[in-house]
């Protein structure tokens, strides 16, 4: 009722001034927010063909903005994460513009979403297909079948920009059909069926896009090199050698006493991986290793999973990869868009202005401490057998940390990166739980007798 009798003016105001504030940065930056990963994904549709980690999808998402020097990108990215923190408050009875400007205000003034949204990358993706897998997988039925069609293209658009995102939405999909015996009043096998679903479309979006741009019907490769960096930095890789460079004749046995001591160092940097040819020249030894040292050392490489999974844990920090220099996104822009070089060079962000250690002072305790609010609210509900809608929203958050902890951990090493572009949907979480609470205590306080 609230809603409905609100002044129309201010949900305007809400639908304009908050797109607006979850691209700040890059509005002050002066041109979009750049990383590391960026040029790779842009050069898919100059370059026709297949490298590691870089989704054909989300290049061609990015070829689509690049005319108008990628704020119709931003834009998108803006007025999705508006949708979704809208569509998650009104299934949870917080309709209406003053929870959602408030709620995302805060979130603006204390988390990394605004610097996700301003940057040319997937990572905004990630967390939001979190809130949108729920939403059409929880309370599909208090939905509209448009917008149930809208949040299903989304979830798969996002599942085909990282493989990374697919895997975490595929664990909560699992857990869903693990869970739904126990659920069976708050889940519906319709629901989980539909959140299913997107995962093939999304699976089948980034076979197309790759079949179509390079000729090839295949997944995006780099799967092995990148889990190979990580036993590399965890000391598995050398130790591999060690035990069998007398026996098999591999391409790194001259070179393993002089292999960098981090995956970055081995795979971004200058070292014997790009003279023996990169992914090309050793992509299947980098596999060969990998497959056997799975089998030969299981208790080292578990004792690697869980420590890697913690640290990835508490690796939350904003801006990793963005305040550095990032050589080959300027040359691909360069190469391919020189008409934005002018603009991308005088940005911010390209004169090292952005002081992220600054803001991570807040950031980072923002993040760990909301990430703790939602293992507990959980842990509590667990514990009092209570099933309601904020429960299932703490487990779903709390399970896509732990997934993406895991996945992002154990596959490619503790990055910040990784975590800061899901610990924002923690404090949206411990957000709405807070404005629950305190709704709560209005109607208690309302209800008491004169």
């Amino acid at each position: 009722m609230r809603a409905r009798v609100s002044d129309p003016a201010w949900v305007w105001i809400s639908a304009v001034a908050i797109p607006l504030m979850l691209v700040l940065p890059a509005l002050w930056n002066g041109y979009p927010l750049l990383q590391y990963d960026t040029g790779g994904y842009l050069a898919r549709w100059y370059e026709g063909y297949l490298v590691p980690s870089r989704s054909t999808v989300f290049g061609l998402y990015l070829h689509f903005g690049q005319d108008s020097s990628f704020w119709i990108n931003l834009g998108i990215q803006g007025l999705a994460t508006l949708w979704i923190l809208q569509l998650t408050l009104r299934v949870f009875g917080m309709a209406g513009p003053w929870p959602l400007a408030t709620i995302s205000v805060a979130l603006v003034l204390t988390t990394a979403l605004p610097w996700l949204t301003s940057t040319l990358l997937t990572d905004i993706f990630a967390g939001l297909s979190v809130l949108a897998l729920f939403i059409l997988v929880v309370h599909g039925g208090r939905i509209s079948g448009v917008e149930k069609c809208s949040l299903f293209a989304f979830t798969a658009f996002a599942a085909s920009t990282h493989s990374a995102t697919l895997a975490v939405l595929l664990g909560l999909c699992c857990a869903g059909w693990i869970a739904r015996p126990f659920l069976r009043p708050r889940i519906a096998v319709s629901g989980l069926l539909q959140g299913s679903l997107t995962l093939v479309a999304g699976a089948a979006m980034l076979l197309s896009a790759n079949f179509a741009l390079s000729g090839q019907l295949a997944w995006t490769p780099g799967g092995y090199g990148v889990a190979f960096g990580r036993m590399l930095q965890d000391g598995i890789v050398k130790q591999y050698l060690r035990d069998h460079c007398p026996q098999q004749k591999l391409k790194l046995c001259p070179y393993r006493d002089e292999l960098p001591a981090t995956a970055d160092q081995f795979l971004w940097g200058s070292s014997v991986f790009n003279d023996l040819g990169r992914f090309k020249g050793l992509n299947d030894e980098m596999g060969l290793i990998v497959r056997r040292s799975l089998v030969e050392y299981p208790l080292r490489q578990a004792e690697a999973a869980i420590i890697a999974t913690a640290q990835q844990l508490v690796h939350v920090g904003t801006g990793e990869g963005t305040n550095v220099w990032i050589g080959h996104t300027y040359g691909i822009i360069e190469r391919y868009l020189p008409a934005q070089l002018k603009p991308m060079r005088a940005a911010h962000q390209q004169r090292q202005d952005i002081d992220f250690p600054a803001i991570n002072r807040l950031h980072i305790p923002v993040a760990l401490a909301s990430m703790l609010a939602v293992f507990a609210i959980f842990a509590i509900a667990i514990w009092r057998r209570r099933l309601d809608d904020l429960t299932l929203l703490a487990a779903t958050v709390s399970l896509a940390l732990l997934g993406n902890a895991f996945v992002c951990g154990v596959i490619s090493g503790p990055h910040d990166r990784y975590g800061a572009r899901i610990a924002w949907v923690a404090s949206f979480a411990a957000l709405v739980a807070l404005a629950r609470r305190f709704a709560r205590d209005d109607e208690s306080e309302t209800s008491l007798p004169p």
